[in-house]
């Protein structure tokens, strides 16, 4: 099966694919998908019937190269079929396989075909929508303070501003991104990671129209202080990809959470947070939300 370059152009012709399909994990989101493409990492697909295959190659990382499960409302594929199609595509692994996945078929039925690993750090949180919205209980109290905070300083004194993301506010972002990453000690442009994270930003704001995501920013005066966007995933998951605010500023973090919460996760049951990559301070984080849920992912080695 041939794979060509996909790229954000590419969404209003493939997202039929993503209508029903089952897997919670971020990685699931289409757009997501299309924007993280730079020098390093590129993503490649083919359409198969009523579904998408989709294959990641690495400039640099050929060990790293592997396909995602195959996109379609209409089935999962079974092992023997999903290891047929890797081979065919010239892979030996898929990455992120949902847990969902492996609860579809019996275990030896998956092992006949695949080794499986758990790809630890890369489990994604899931958190209730009206828990993120609304903050209700003691659990949330020093949320709701820090949030009251924030607001008493800078809502009620009009400070903020708050608007959807286009693309003409691309060039503002990145700065603030800059900003942001040199607030936290790290710097973009010396970590591989984080030049994937700020090209998958800026080729996610510039599509950002065709790709259907919807995404705010908040400004403190006129500086951007946070932005985020959110994509589909599942019809009851949404993912909250690139949330980033300025930690120097009291209760912003946790405003802006709240506010994207009750604003850009309309008729979904969760939002995906993401995972921790083992970060202990993203561990802390996520957990100060009480997740519902965890959704782990696997790797699918092919067995010869």
């Amino acid at each position: 099966m041939m794979l060509k370059e996909l790229t954000p152009t590419d969404f209003p012709d493939l997202k039929r694919f993503i209508q029903g399909q089952p897997y919670g994990l971020c990685y699931y989101s289409l757009p997501s998908i299309l924007t993280w493409s730079n020098p390093f990492y590129q993503p490649f697909g083919a359409v198969e019937d009523d579904a998408l295959i989709v294959g990641i190659e690495f400039e640099e990382k050929i060990d790293s190269r592997h396909m995602l499960l195959p996109l379609s409302r209409e089935r999962i594929y079974p092992p023997e079929q999903l290891r047929n199609v890797a081979q065919s595509c010239g892979f030996d692994a898929y990455r992120f396989v949902s847990e969902e996945y492996l609860a579809s078929y019996k275990r030896e039925d998956i092992e006949a075909c695949f080794s499986i690993t758990e790809q630890q750090g890369y489990e994604d949180y899931l958190h209730l929508v009206s828990d993120l919205s609304e903050l209700k209980g003691n659990k949330y109290a020093k949320k709701r303070n820090l949030i009251n905070q924030f607001r008493r300083e800078y809502v009620v004194k009009d400070r903020i501003r708050v608007e959807p993301i286009t693309p003409g506010f691309r060039d503002e972002c990145v700065d603030f991104l800059y900003k942001q990453s040199e607030e936290a000690g790290r710097d973009i442009d010396g970590d591989e990671d984080l030049i994937c994270e700020k090209e998958a930003i800026i080729n996610h704001i510039d599509h950002i129209d065709i790709l259907e995501t919807p995404g705010i920013l908040l400004r403190i005066g006129e500086e951007v202080a946070a932005f985020g966007i959110s994509a589909h995933i599942t019809d009851d998951i949404a993912a909250l990809h690139y949330e980033k605010a300025y930690s120097r500023v009291k209760g912003l973090y946790q405003y802006f959470d709240n506010l994207c919460a009750k604003t850009l996760f309309e008729g979904y049951t969760y939002i995906n947070r993401e995972s921790d990559m083992g970060d202990t301070g993203l561990i802390r984080a996520k957990n100060s939300y009480h997740p519902v849920k965890q959704i782990r992912a696997f790797e699918l080695k092919v067995k010869a």
